[in-house]
């Protein structure tokens, strides 16, 4: 049975140049209560029955955002249906979550789909109130995590975009754009670079040598792997693997490069750019949809799933030649569709992050002019459609497009107060810092402040301002300690610090 489909309509196309977004020149927060409105959050549980709904509840406040966890457990398949909104036809045992926002009072009858089922008796209505008078201020919070923190500056570096490092150690390095990694080493920045591909990477506004990646094994292995741009057309998209020096540990031999991915691309922007290991082992990439819409339309490459424009990547790089999918990706063996996909959607996922203790990912995903976002993936939430260009962040876009049930954003930010292109961040899990630990840090390119998310599963239970700001801010990093780095393009590289005790 066909999947149920949600079709937008397109509001005024914007300038050209509007659609030229910043991504390897992007990222957050001009102050954290900006980054995006409080709403309330409820989860409503919905069991399908045959032939029935049972919910949880069945009214809430008005201005209510309302979480439906579908599960069907009758015997035939099941849709759930309210506000505009619809699961996908669910098997037996299967589950699904909907978001749907409900501003005023009303009622709104909810349905299956499929034929005749409602006619059985699947259906009913939700009852949406008055709200009720607004609580009091909450008391300040027990810890202002900004008391707590500082940022150290560790080097200066030419246009750097990006800092990693294998586990367990206490080396750092430094992606700069033009093609070479810098390392720091015992404090020091050392003289040679931890390798030098200038003379393969092509660097105009958003290309370049993007992000560096670590094998998991990498004490044992001496394999790294690199995101960058090369001279080809219009700066195709590369992931390559490169081995450590026998005779030096502090260098990759460039005359190993082993080429693993080559995406072609129809423009010069819109790269993604991250790579990442998850904690199952194998290599995370993001891929931008190729094209801010000076070629085509915006986003036509990101429904399509016969390219791999536009989407999160999930692939093993020593599995095959030049590389293996693992046989647990979502569309495996599904005709037109590239099996390497983990999720799609996107426009520009400059950086993205999986916490390793839960395996959550977040997605920072640059906007075009009105709205940037945050992503979520919790562990086994696979084949996500985040739904560009249907929608930019929560606001409908695109009336030409197609998304199949597509999944609102963790965060939709305004592009108000001088905001120009989300900097997605990462999961903080440094021992030094235990007021943060869990939390998650994000920002934006053209504001310079650093917003501090508490996630409860697929919400934000809290939103704080780390305290410190960074100009330009470009990116996020996680050394083999722990230990987090905020990058600014401008030059400077920051570690976050515990604050000297006063």
């Amino acid at each position: 049975m066909e999947r149920a489909e949600a079709v937008v309509e397109r509001p005024p196309r914007a300038p050209r140049g509007a659609a030229v977004a910043v991504a390897v020149v992007a990222a957050l927060t001009a102050c954290a209560g900006a980054v995006a409105s409080e709403r309330a959050v409820v989860t409503v549980r919905v069991d399908a029955r045959d032939f029935s709904f049972k919910l949880s509840r069945r009214s809430v406040p008005a201005g209510t955002t309302v979480r439906f966890v579908v599960r069907n457990r009758g015997a035939v398949t099941h849709d759930f249906v309210i506000r505009g909104r619809r699961t996908r036809v669910l098997a037996h045992g299967a589950t699904q979550t909907i978001a749907v926002t409900f501003p005023r009072k009303g009622t709104f009858r909810f349905l299956c789909s499929l034929q005749g089922h409602a006619r059985l008796g699947m259906k009913g209505a939700f009852a949406v109130a008055q709200p009720p008078p607004p609580e009091p201020p909450p008391e300040p919070p027990a810890v202002d995590v900004s008391s707590l923190v500082r940022l150290t500056k560790v080097g200066t570096f030419e246009r750097p975009v990006h800092v990693a490092a294998p586990a367990d150690d206490g080396r750092i390095f430094v992606v700069e754009q033009a093609g070479t990694v810098k390392l720091i080493k015992d404090g020091v920045v050392q003289e040679a670079p931890f390798l030098d591909i200038r003379d393969r990477v092509t660097l105009v506004s958003e290309t370049g040598l993007l992000s560096l990646a670590f094998a998991p094994d990498y004490a044992t292995s001496g394999r790294a792997y690199v995101f960058y741009n090369d001279r080809v057309g219009n700066g195709n998209v590369n992931v390559v693997e490169y081995r450590r020096t026998t005779a030096n540990p502090d260098l990759l031999d460039p005359g190993t490069a082993r080429q693993v991915l080559n995406v072609v691309k129809p423009w010069e922007n819109h790269n993604g750019g991250m790579l990442q290991f998850g904690p199952d082992g194998y290599l995370y990439v993001s891929v931008g949809d190729g094209d801010s819409g000076v070629l085509g339309p915006p986003g036509r490459f990101a429904q399509t799933r016969d390219d791999l424009l536009g989407n999160i990547l999930r692939i093993d790089p020593r599995g095959g030649d030049p590389y293996a999918v693992p046989a647990d990706n979502p569309f495996v063996g599904m005709a037109g569709v590239r099996p390497e996909i983990w999720a799609y959607g996107l426009r520009n996922p400059w950086r993205f992050w999986i916490d390793p203790p839960t395996g959550t990912m977040l997605i920072g995903d640059v906007g075009l002019g009105q709205r940037e976002e945050i992503d979520i993936a919790l562990r086994g939430q696979t084949g996500r459609n985040f739904g560009w260009p249907c929608f930019e962040g929560g606001v409908p876009f695109g009336g030409t497009a197609t998304c199949v049930a597509p999944v609102p954003p963790l965060v939709d930010i305004p592009r108000e107060g001088g905001l120009c292109a989300v900097i997605g961040g990462v999961v903080v899990r440094d021992p030094r810092l235990p007021a943060l630990d869990g939390r998650y840090l994000y920002g934006d390119f053209c504001g310079e402040r650093i917003a501090v998310l508490t996630l409860d599963g697929e919400a934000v239970a809290r939103t704080d301002d780390l305290g410190v700001t960074v100009p330009q801010l470009e990116s996020f990093g996680v050394d083999g300690l722990g230990r987090v780095y905020v990058v600014s393009l401008a030059g400077d590289v920051f570690r976050l610090d515990p604050a000297p005790a006063s």
